[in-house]
């Protein structure tokens, strides 16, 4: 399996999925924006095979239409799938996916199943990718559920939805690869050292993060393990993230649910 990530708007990512680097076939994740999928597409001689959708933003979902008008200028016969969430309206689906649906793209050496993780919206889905060959490792596409040292904001869910997605999240293997739809990962580690102060590895991993950005590089795909050290939303039950927010809040959170929310809603005002 092989995942490239293309920049597009201000801080997205929109990923692309091929079953190796030689293949050309292309299943494409969350195409806010159709013009830098359709360049890397021409650039690479890929083929379009499938649109993976995470959730209905605008900036997931705005380029879906056009990516599919030229490509099917160009393949009359061809159609390409559209999978997306069965709870939110999704231009283009052709497959409403539901928890526990999984698939295998026709040909493909590589096995799909879908997770439930509202909170962001109320119908948030996410994929976990498996090659059936080989002991590659498990790939997350996540959407803006879980980003690398932060989630995403509560625009539609509750903070217990939030919790029970992260926390199922979570679980996966920890060499899960954790391929998410935003940079944030710098802005993120400066709240993560408000939130968990006395976390080395926050410190450590936002030092190799400053070195990727200064090269113009991405700091992603991250991966479960590591999530679980530096993401706060992560380490709601940790004395160090409850001690910060005790001390922010003037009293300690009730349970984790609390802990997530009175986190979310720091985050959500954190100046630096």
């Amino acid at each position: 399996m092989h995942t490239e990530a293309l920049a597009a708007f201000r801080d997205n990512y929109i990923w692309l999925i091929r079953p190796d680097a030689n293949d050309p076939r292309t299943l494409v994740v969350d195409p806010g924006d159709a013009a830098p999928v359709i360049g890397a597409l021409e650039r690479g001689g890929l083929e379009l095979r499938g649109i993976l959708v995470t959730h209905h933003h605008s900036d997931h979902v705005g380029g879906i239409r056009e990516l599919l008008q030229w490509w099917q200028a160009k393949h009359p016969a061809d159609e390409p799938p559209v999978w997306g969430p069965a709870a939110e309206a999704i231009p283009a689906r052709t497959q409403a996916m539901r928890q526990g649906d999984g698939f295998s793209p026709t040909g493909w050496p590589l096995r799909l199943e879908v997770l439930e993780v509202p909170g962001h919206t109320l119908g948030h889905i996410a994929y976990v990718a498996t090659a059936l060959q080989g002991e590659e490792p498990p790939s997350l596409f996540c959407g803006d559920t879980l980003f690398s040292a932060g989630c995403g904001r509560l625009f539609e869910g509750t903070p217990a939805q939030m919790h029970h997605s992260l926390n199922k999240l979570s679980q996966l293997p920890e060499n899960t690869t954790v391929n998410c739809a935003h940079e944030y990962t710098l802005s993120n580690l400066q709240f993560a050292r408000a939130a968990d102060p006395l976390n080395e590895a926050v410190v450590a991993h936002q030092k190799r993060c400053l070195a990727l950005r200064a090269k113009g590089l991405p700091t992603l795909p991250s991966h479960i393990g590591l999530e679980k050290q530096i993401n706060p939303f992560l380490r709601t039950d940790q004395p160090g993230v409850l001690q910060a927010l005790e001390q922010h809040k003037g009293q300690k959170p009730g349970d984790a649910v609390q802990a997530l929310a009175w986190l979310r809603e720091w985050k959500n005002d954190f100046k630096g």
